[in-house]
């Protein structure tokens, strides 16, 4: 059986009682019985403090601030383009290359609110993920950290959208400084979620091995977080070398995800081998 049936078979064998956490957001109506679903769209009840519901009290709102800043972001970055619409080139640069030489243009519409549109559409695709995968209880098992990845990721496109535009507006910051630290500290937020997430369809290192076992998914997200996260440092430290900091972003998580996928199928291949003996 899955984390998640053991999640469902728990949740079900509990008592039927009003706790303290449903009775945060029930509220003054004692005869309603608020699940999960009604407050925030989640099949799952948020009747009682057992260890896959330890965050029902402050969820509403958790929701509510990732919803706040992640609006405000992606607002902001729109306000931008606005703002500074009519002083923009009509051929934009939007593209760098590795010695960070300007090598592609946008017309200006697009060079303006592409980078926005993309935050719209991660922001709602982000909302989707845990509604949608049939594994949603693991997914709500550590969605603190996940939402926490909803705005880390928001704020990065925020910045290189900021980058872009000031780029355009005679303000030539180079993306050899602003990638390496982007990017690293994206890696590093990437390694802690990867630590704390369970089996699912849509976030992690999902490889054939680690879908198929829980046991080998912690194995391999628990050495591909400290990985992760060793990476992100490396890609920082590119910003040294900002003629070669695209080696620093590149190679490193290159090297970790050719190794979590050896690794998950070696791991699985011990799982089977231990449960043959």
């Amino acid at each position: 059986m899955s984390s998640g049936g053991v999640a469902r078979s728990s949740i079900a064998a509990l008592p039927n009682k009003r706790g303290p956490v449903e009775s945060l957001i029930a509220g003054s109506n004692p005869a309603r019985s608020t699940t999960f679903t009604e407050a925030v769209g989640y099949d799952l009840p948020c009747e009682a403090e057992d260890k896959y519901l330890s965050f029902c009290p402050s969820l509403e709102s958790r929701m509510k601030g990732v919803t706040g800043l992640s609006v405000a972001l992606i607002a902001a970055a729109f306000l931008i383009s606005i703002c500074v619409y009519s002083y923009l080139p009509e051929m934009v640069a939007s593209h760098w290359n590795a010695m960070g030489e300007v090598d592609g243009y946008l017309p200006r519409f697009w060079g303006a609110f592409l980078v926005p549109l993309i935050m719209v559409g991660l922001y709602l695709l982000f909302l989707a993920i845990p509604r949608i995968d049939p594994l949603k209880e693991n997914i709500m098992q550590f969605i603190s950290y996940y939402y926490g990845f909803v705005v880390v990721m928001l704020l990065f496109m925020f910045i290189i959208h900021n980058q872009v535009t000031l780029w355009n507006l005679g303000f030539a910051i180079s993306p050899n400084i602003i990638l390496p630290i982007g990017i690293g500290v994206l890696f590093i937020y990437v390694g802690l979620l990867l630590g704390k997430a369970k089996r699912n369809w849509f976030i992690g290192i999902r490889t054939p091995w680690t879908l198929s076992s829980d046991a080998v998914w912690a194995k391999t997200h628990r050495i591909g977080g400290r990985l992760f996260m060793f990476a992100g440092v490396i890609s920082i430290v590119g910003v040294l070398l900002p003629d070669y900091a695209f080696l620093f972003i590149l190679l490193p998580v290159l090297v970790v995800a050719f190794y979590t996928i050896a690794y998950s199928y070696f791991a699985y291949q011990d799982e089977i081998k231990r449960a043959a003996e």
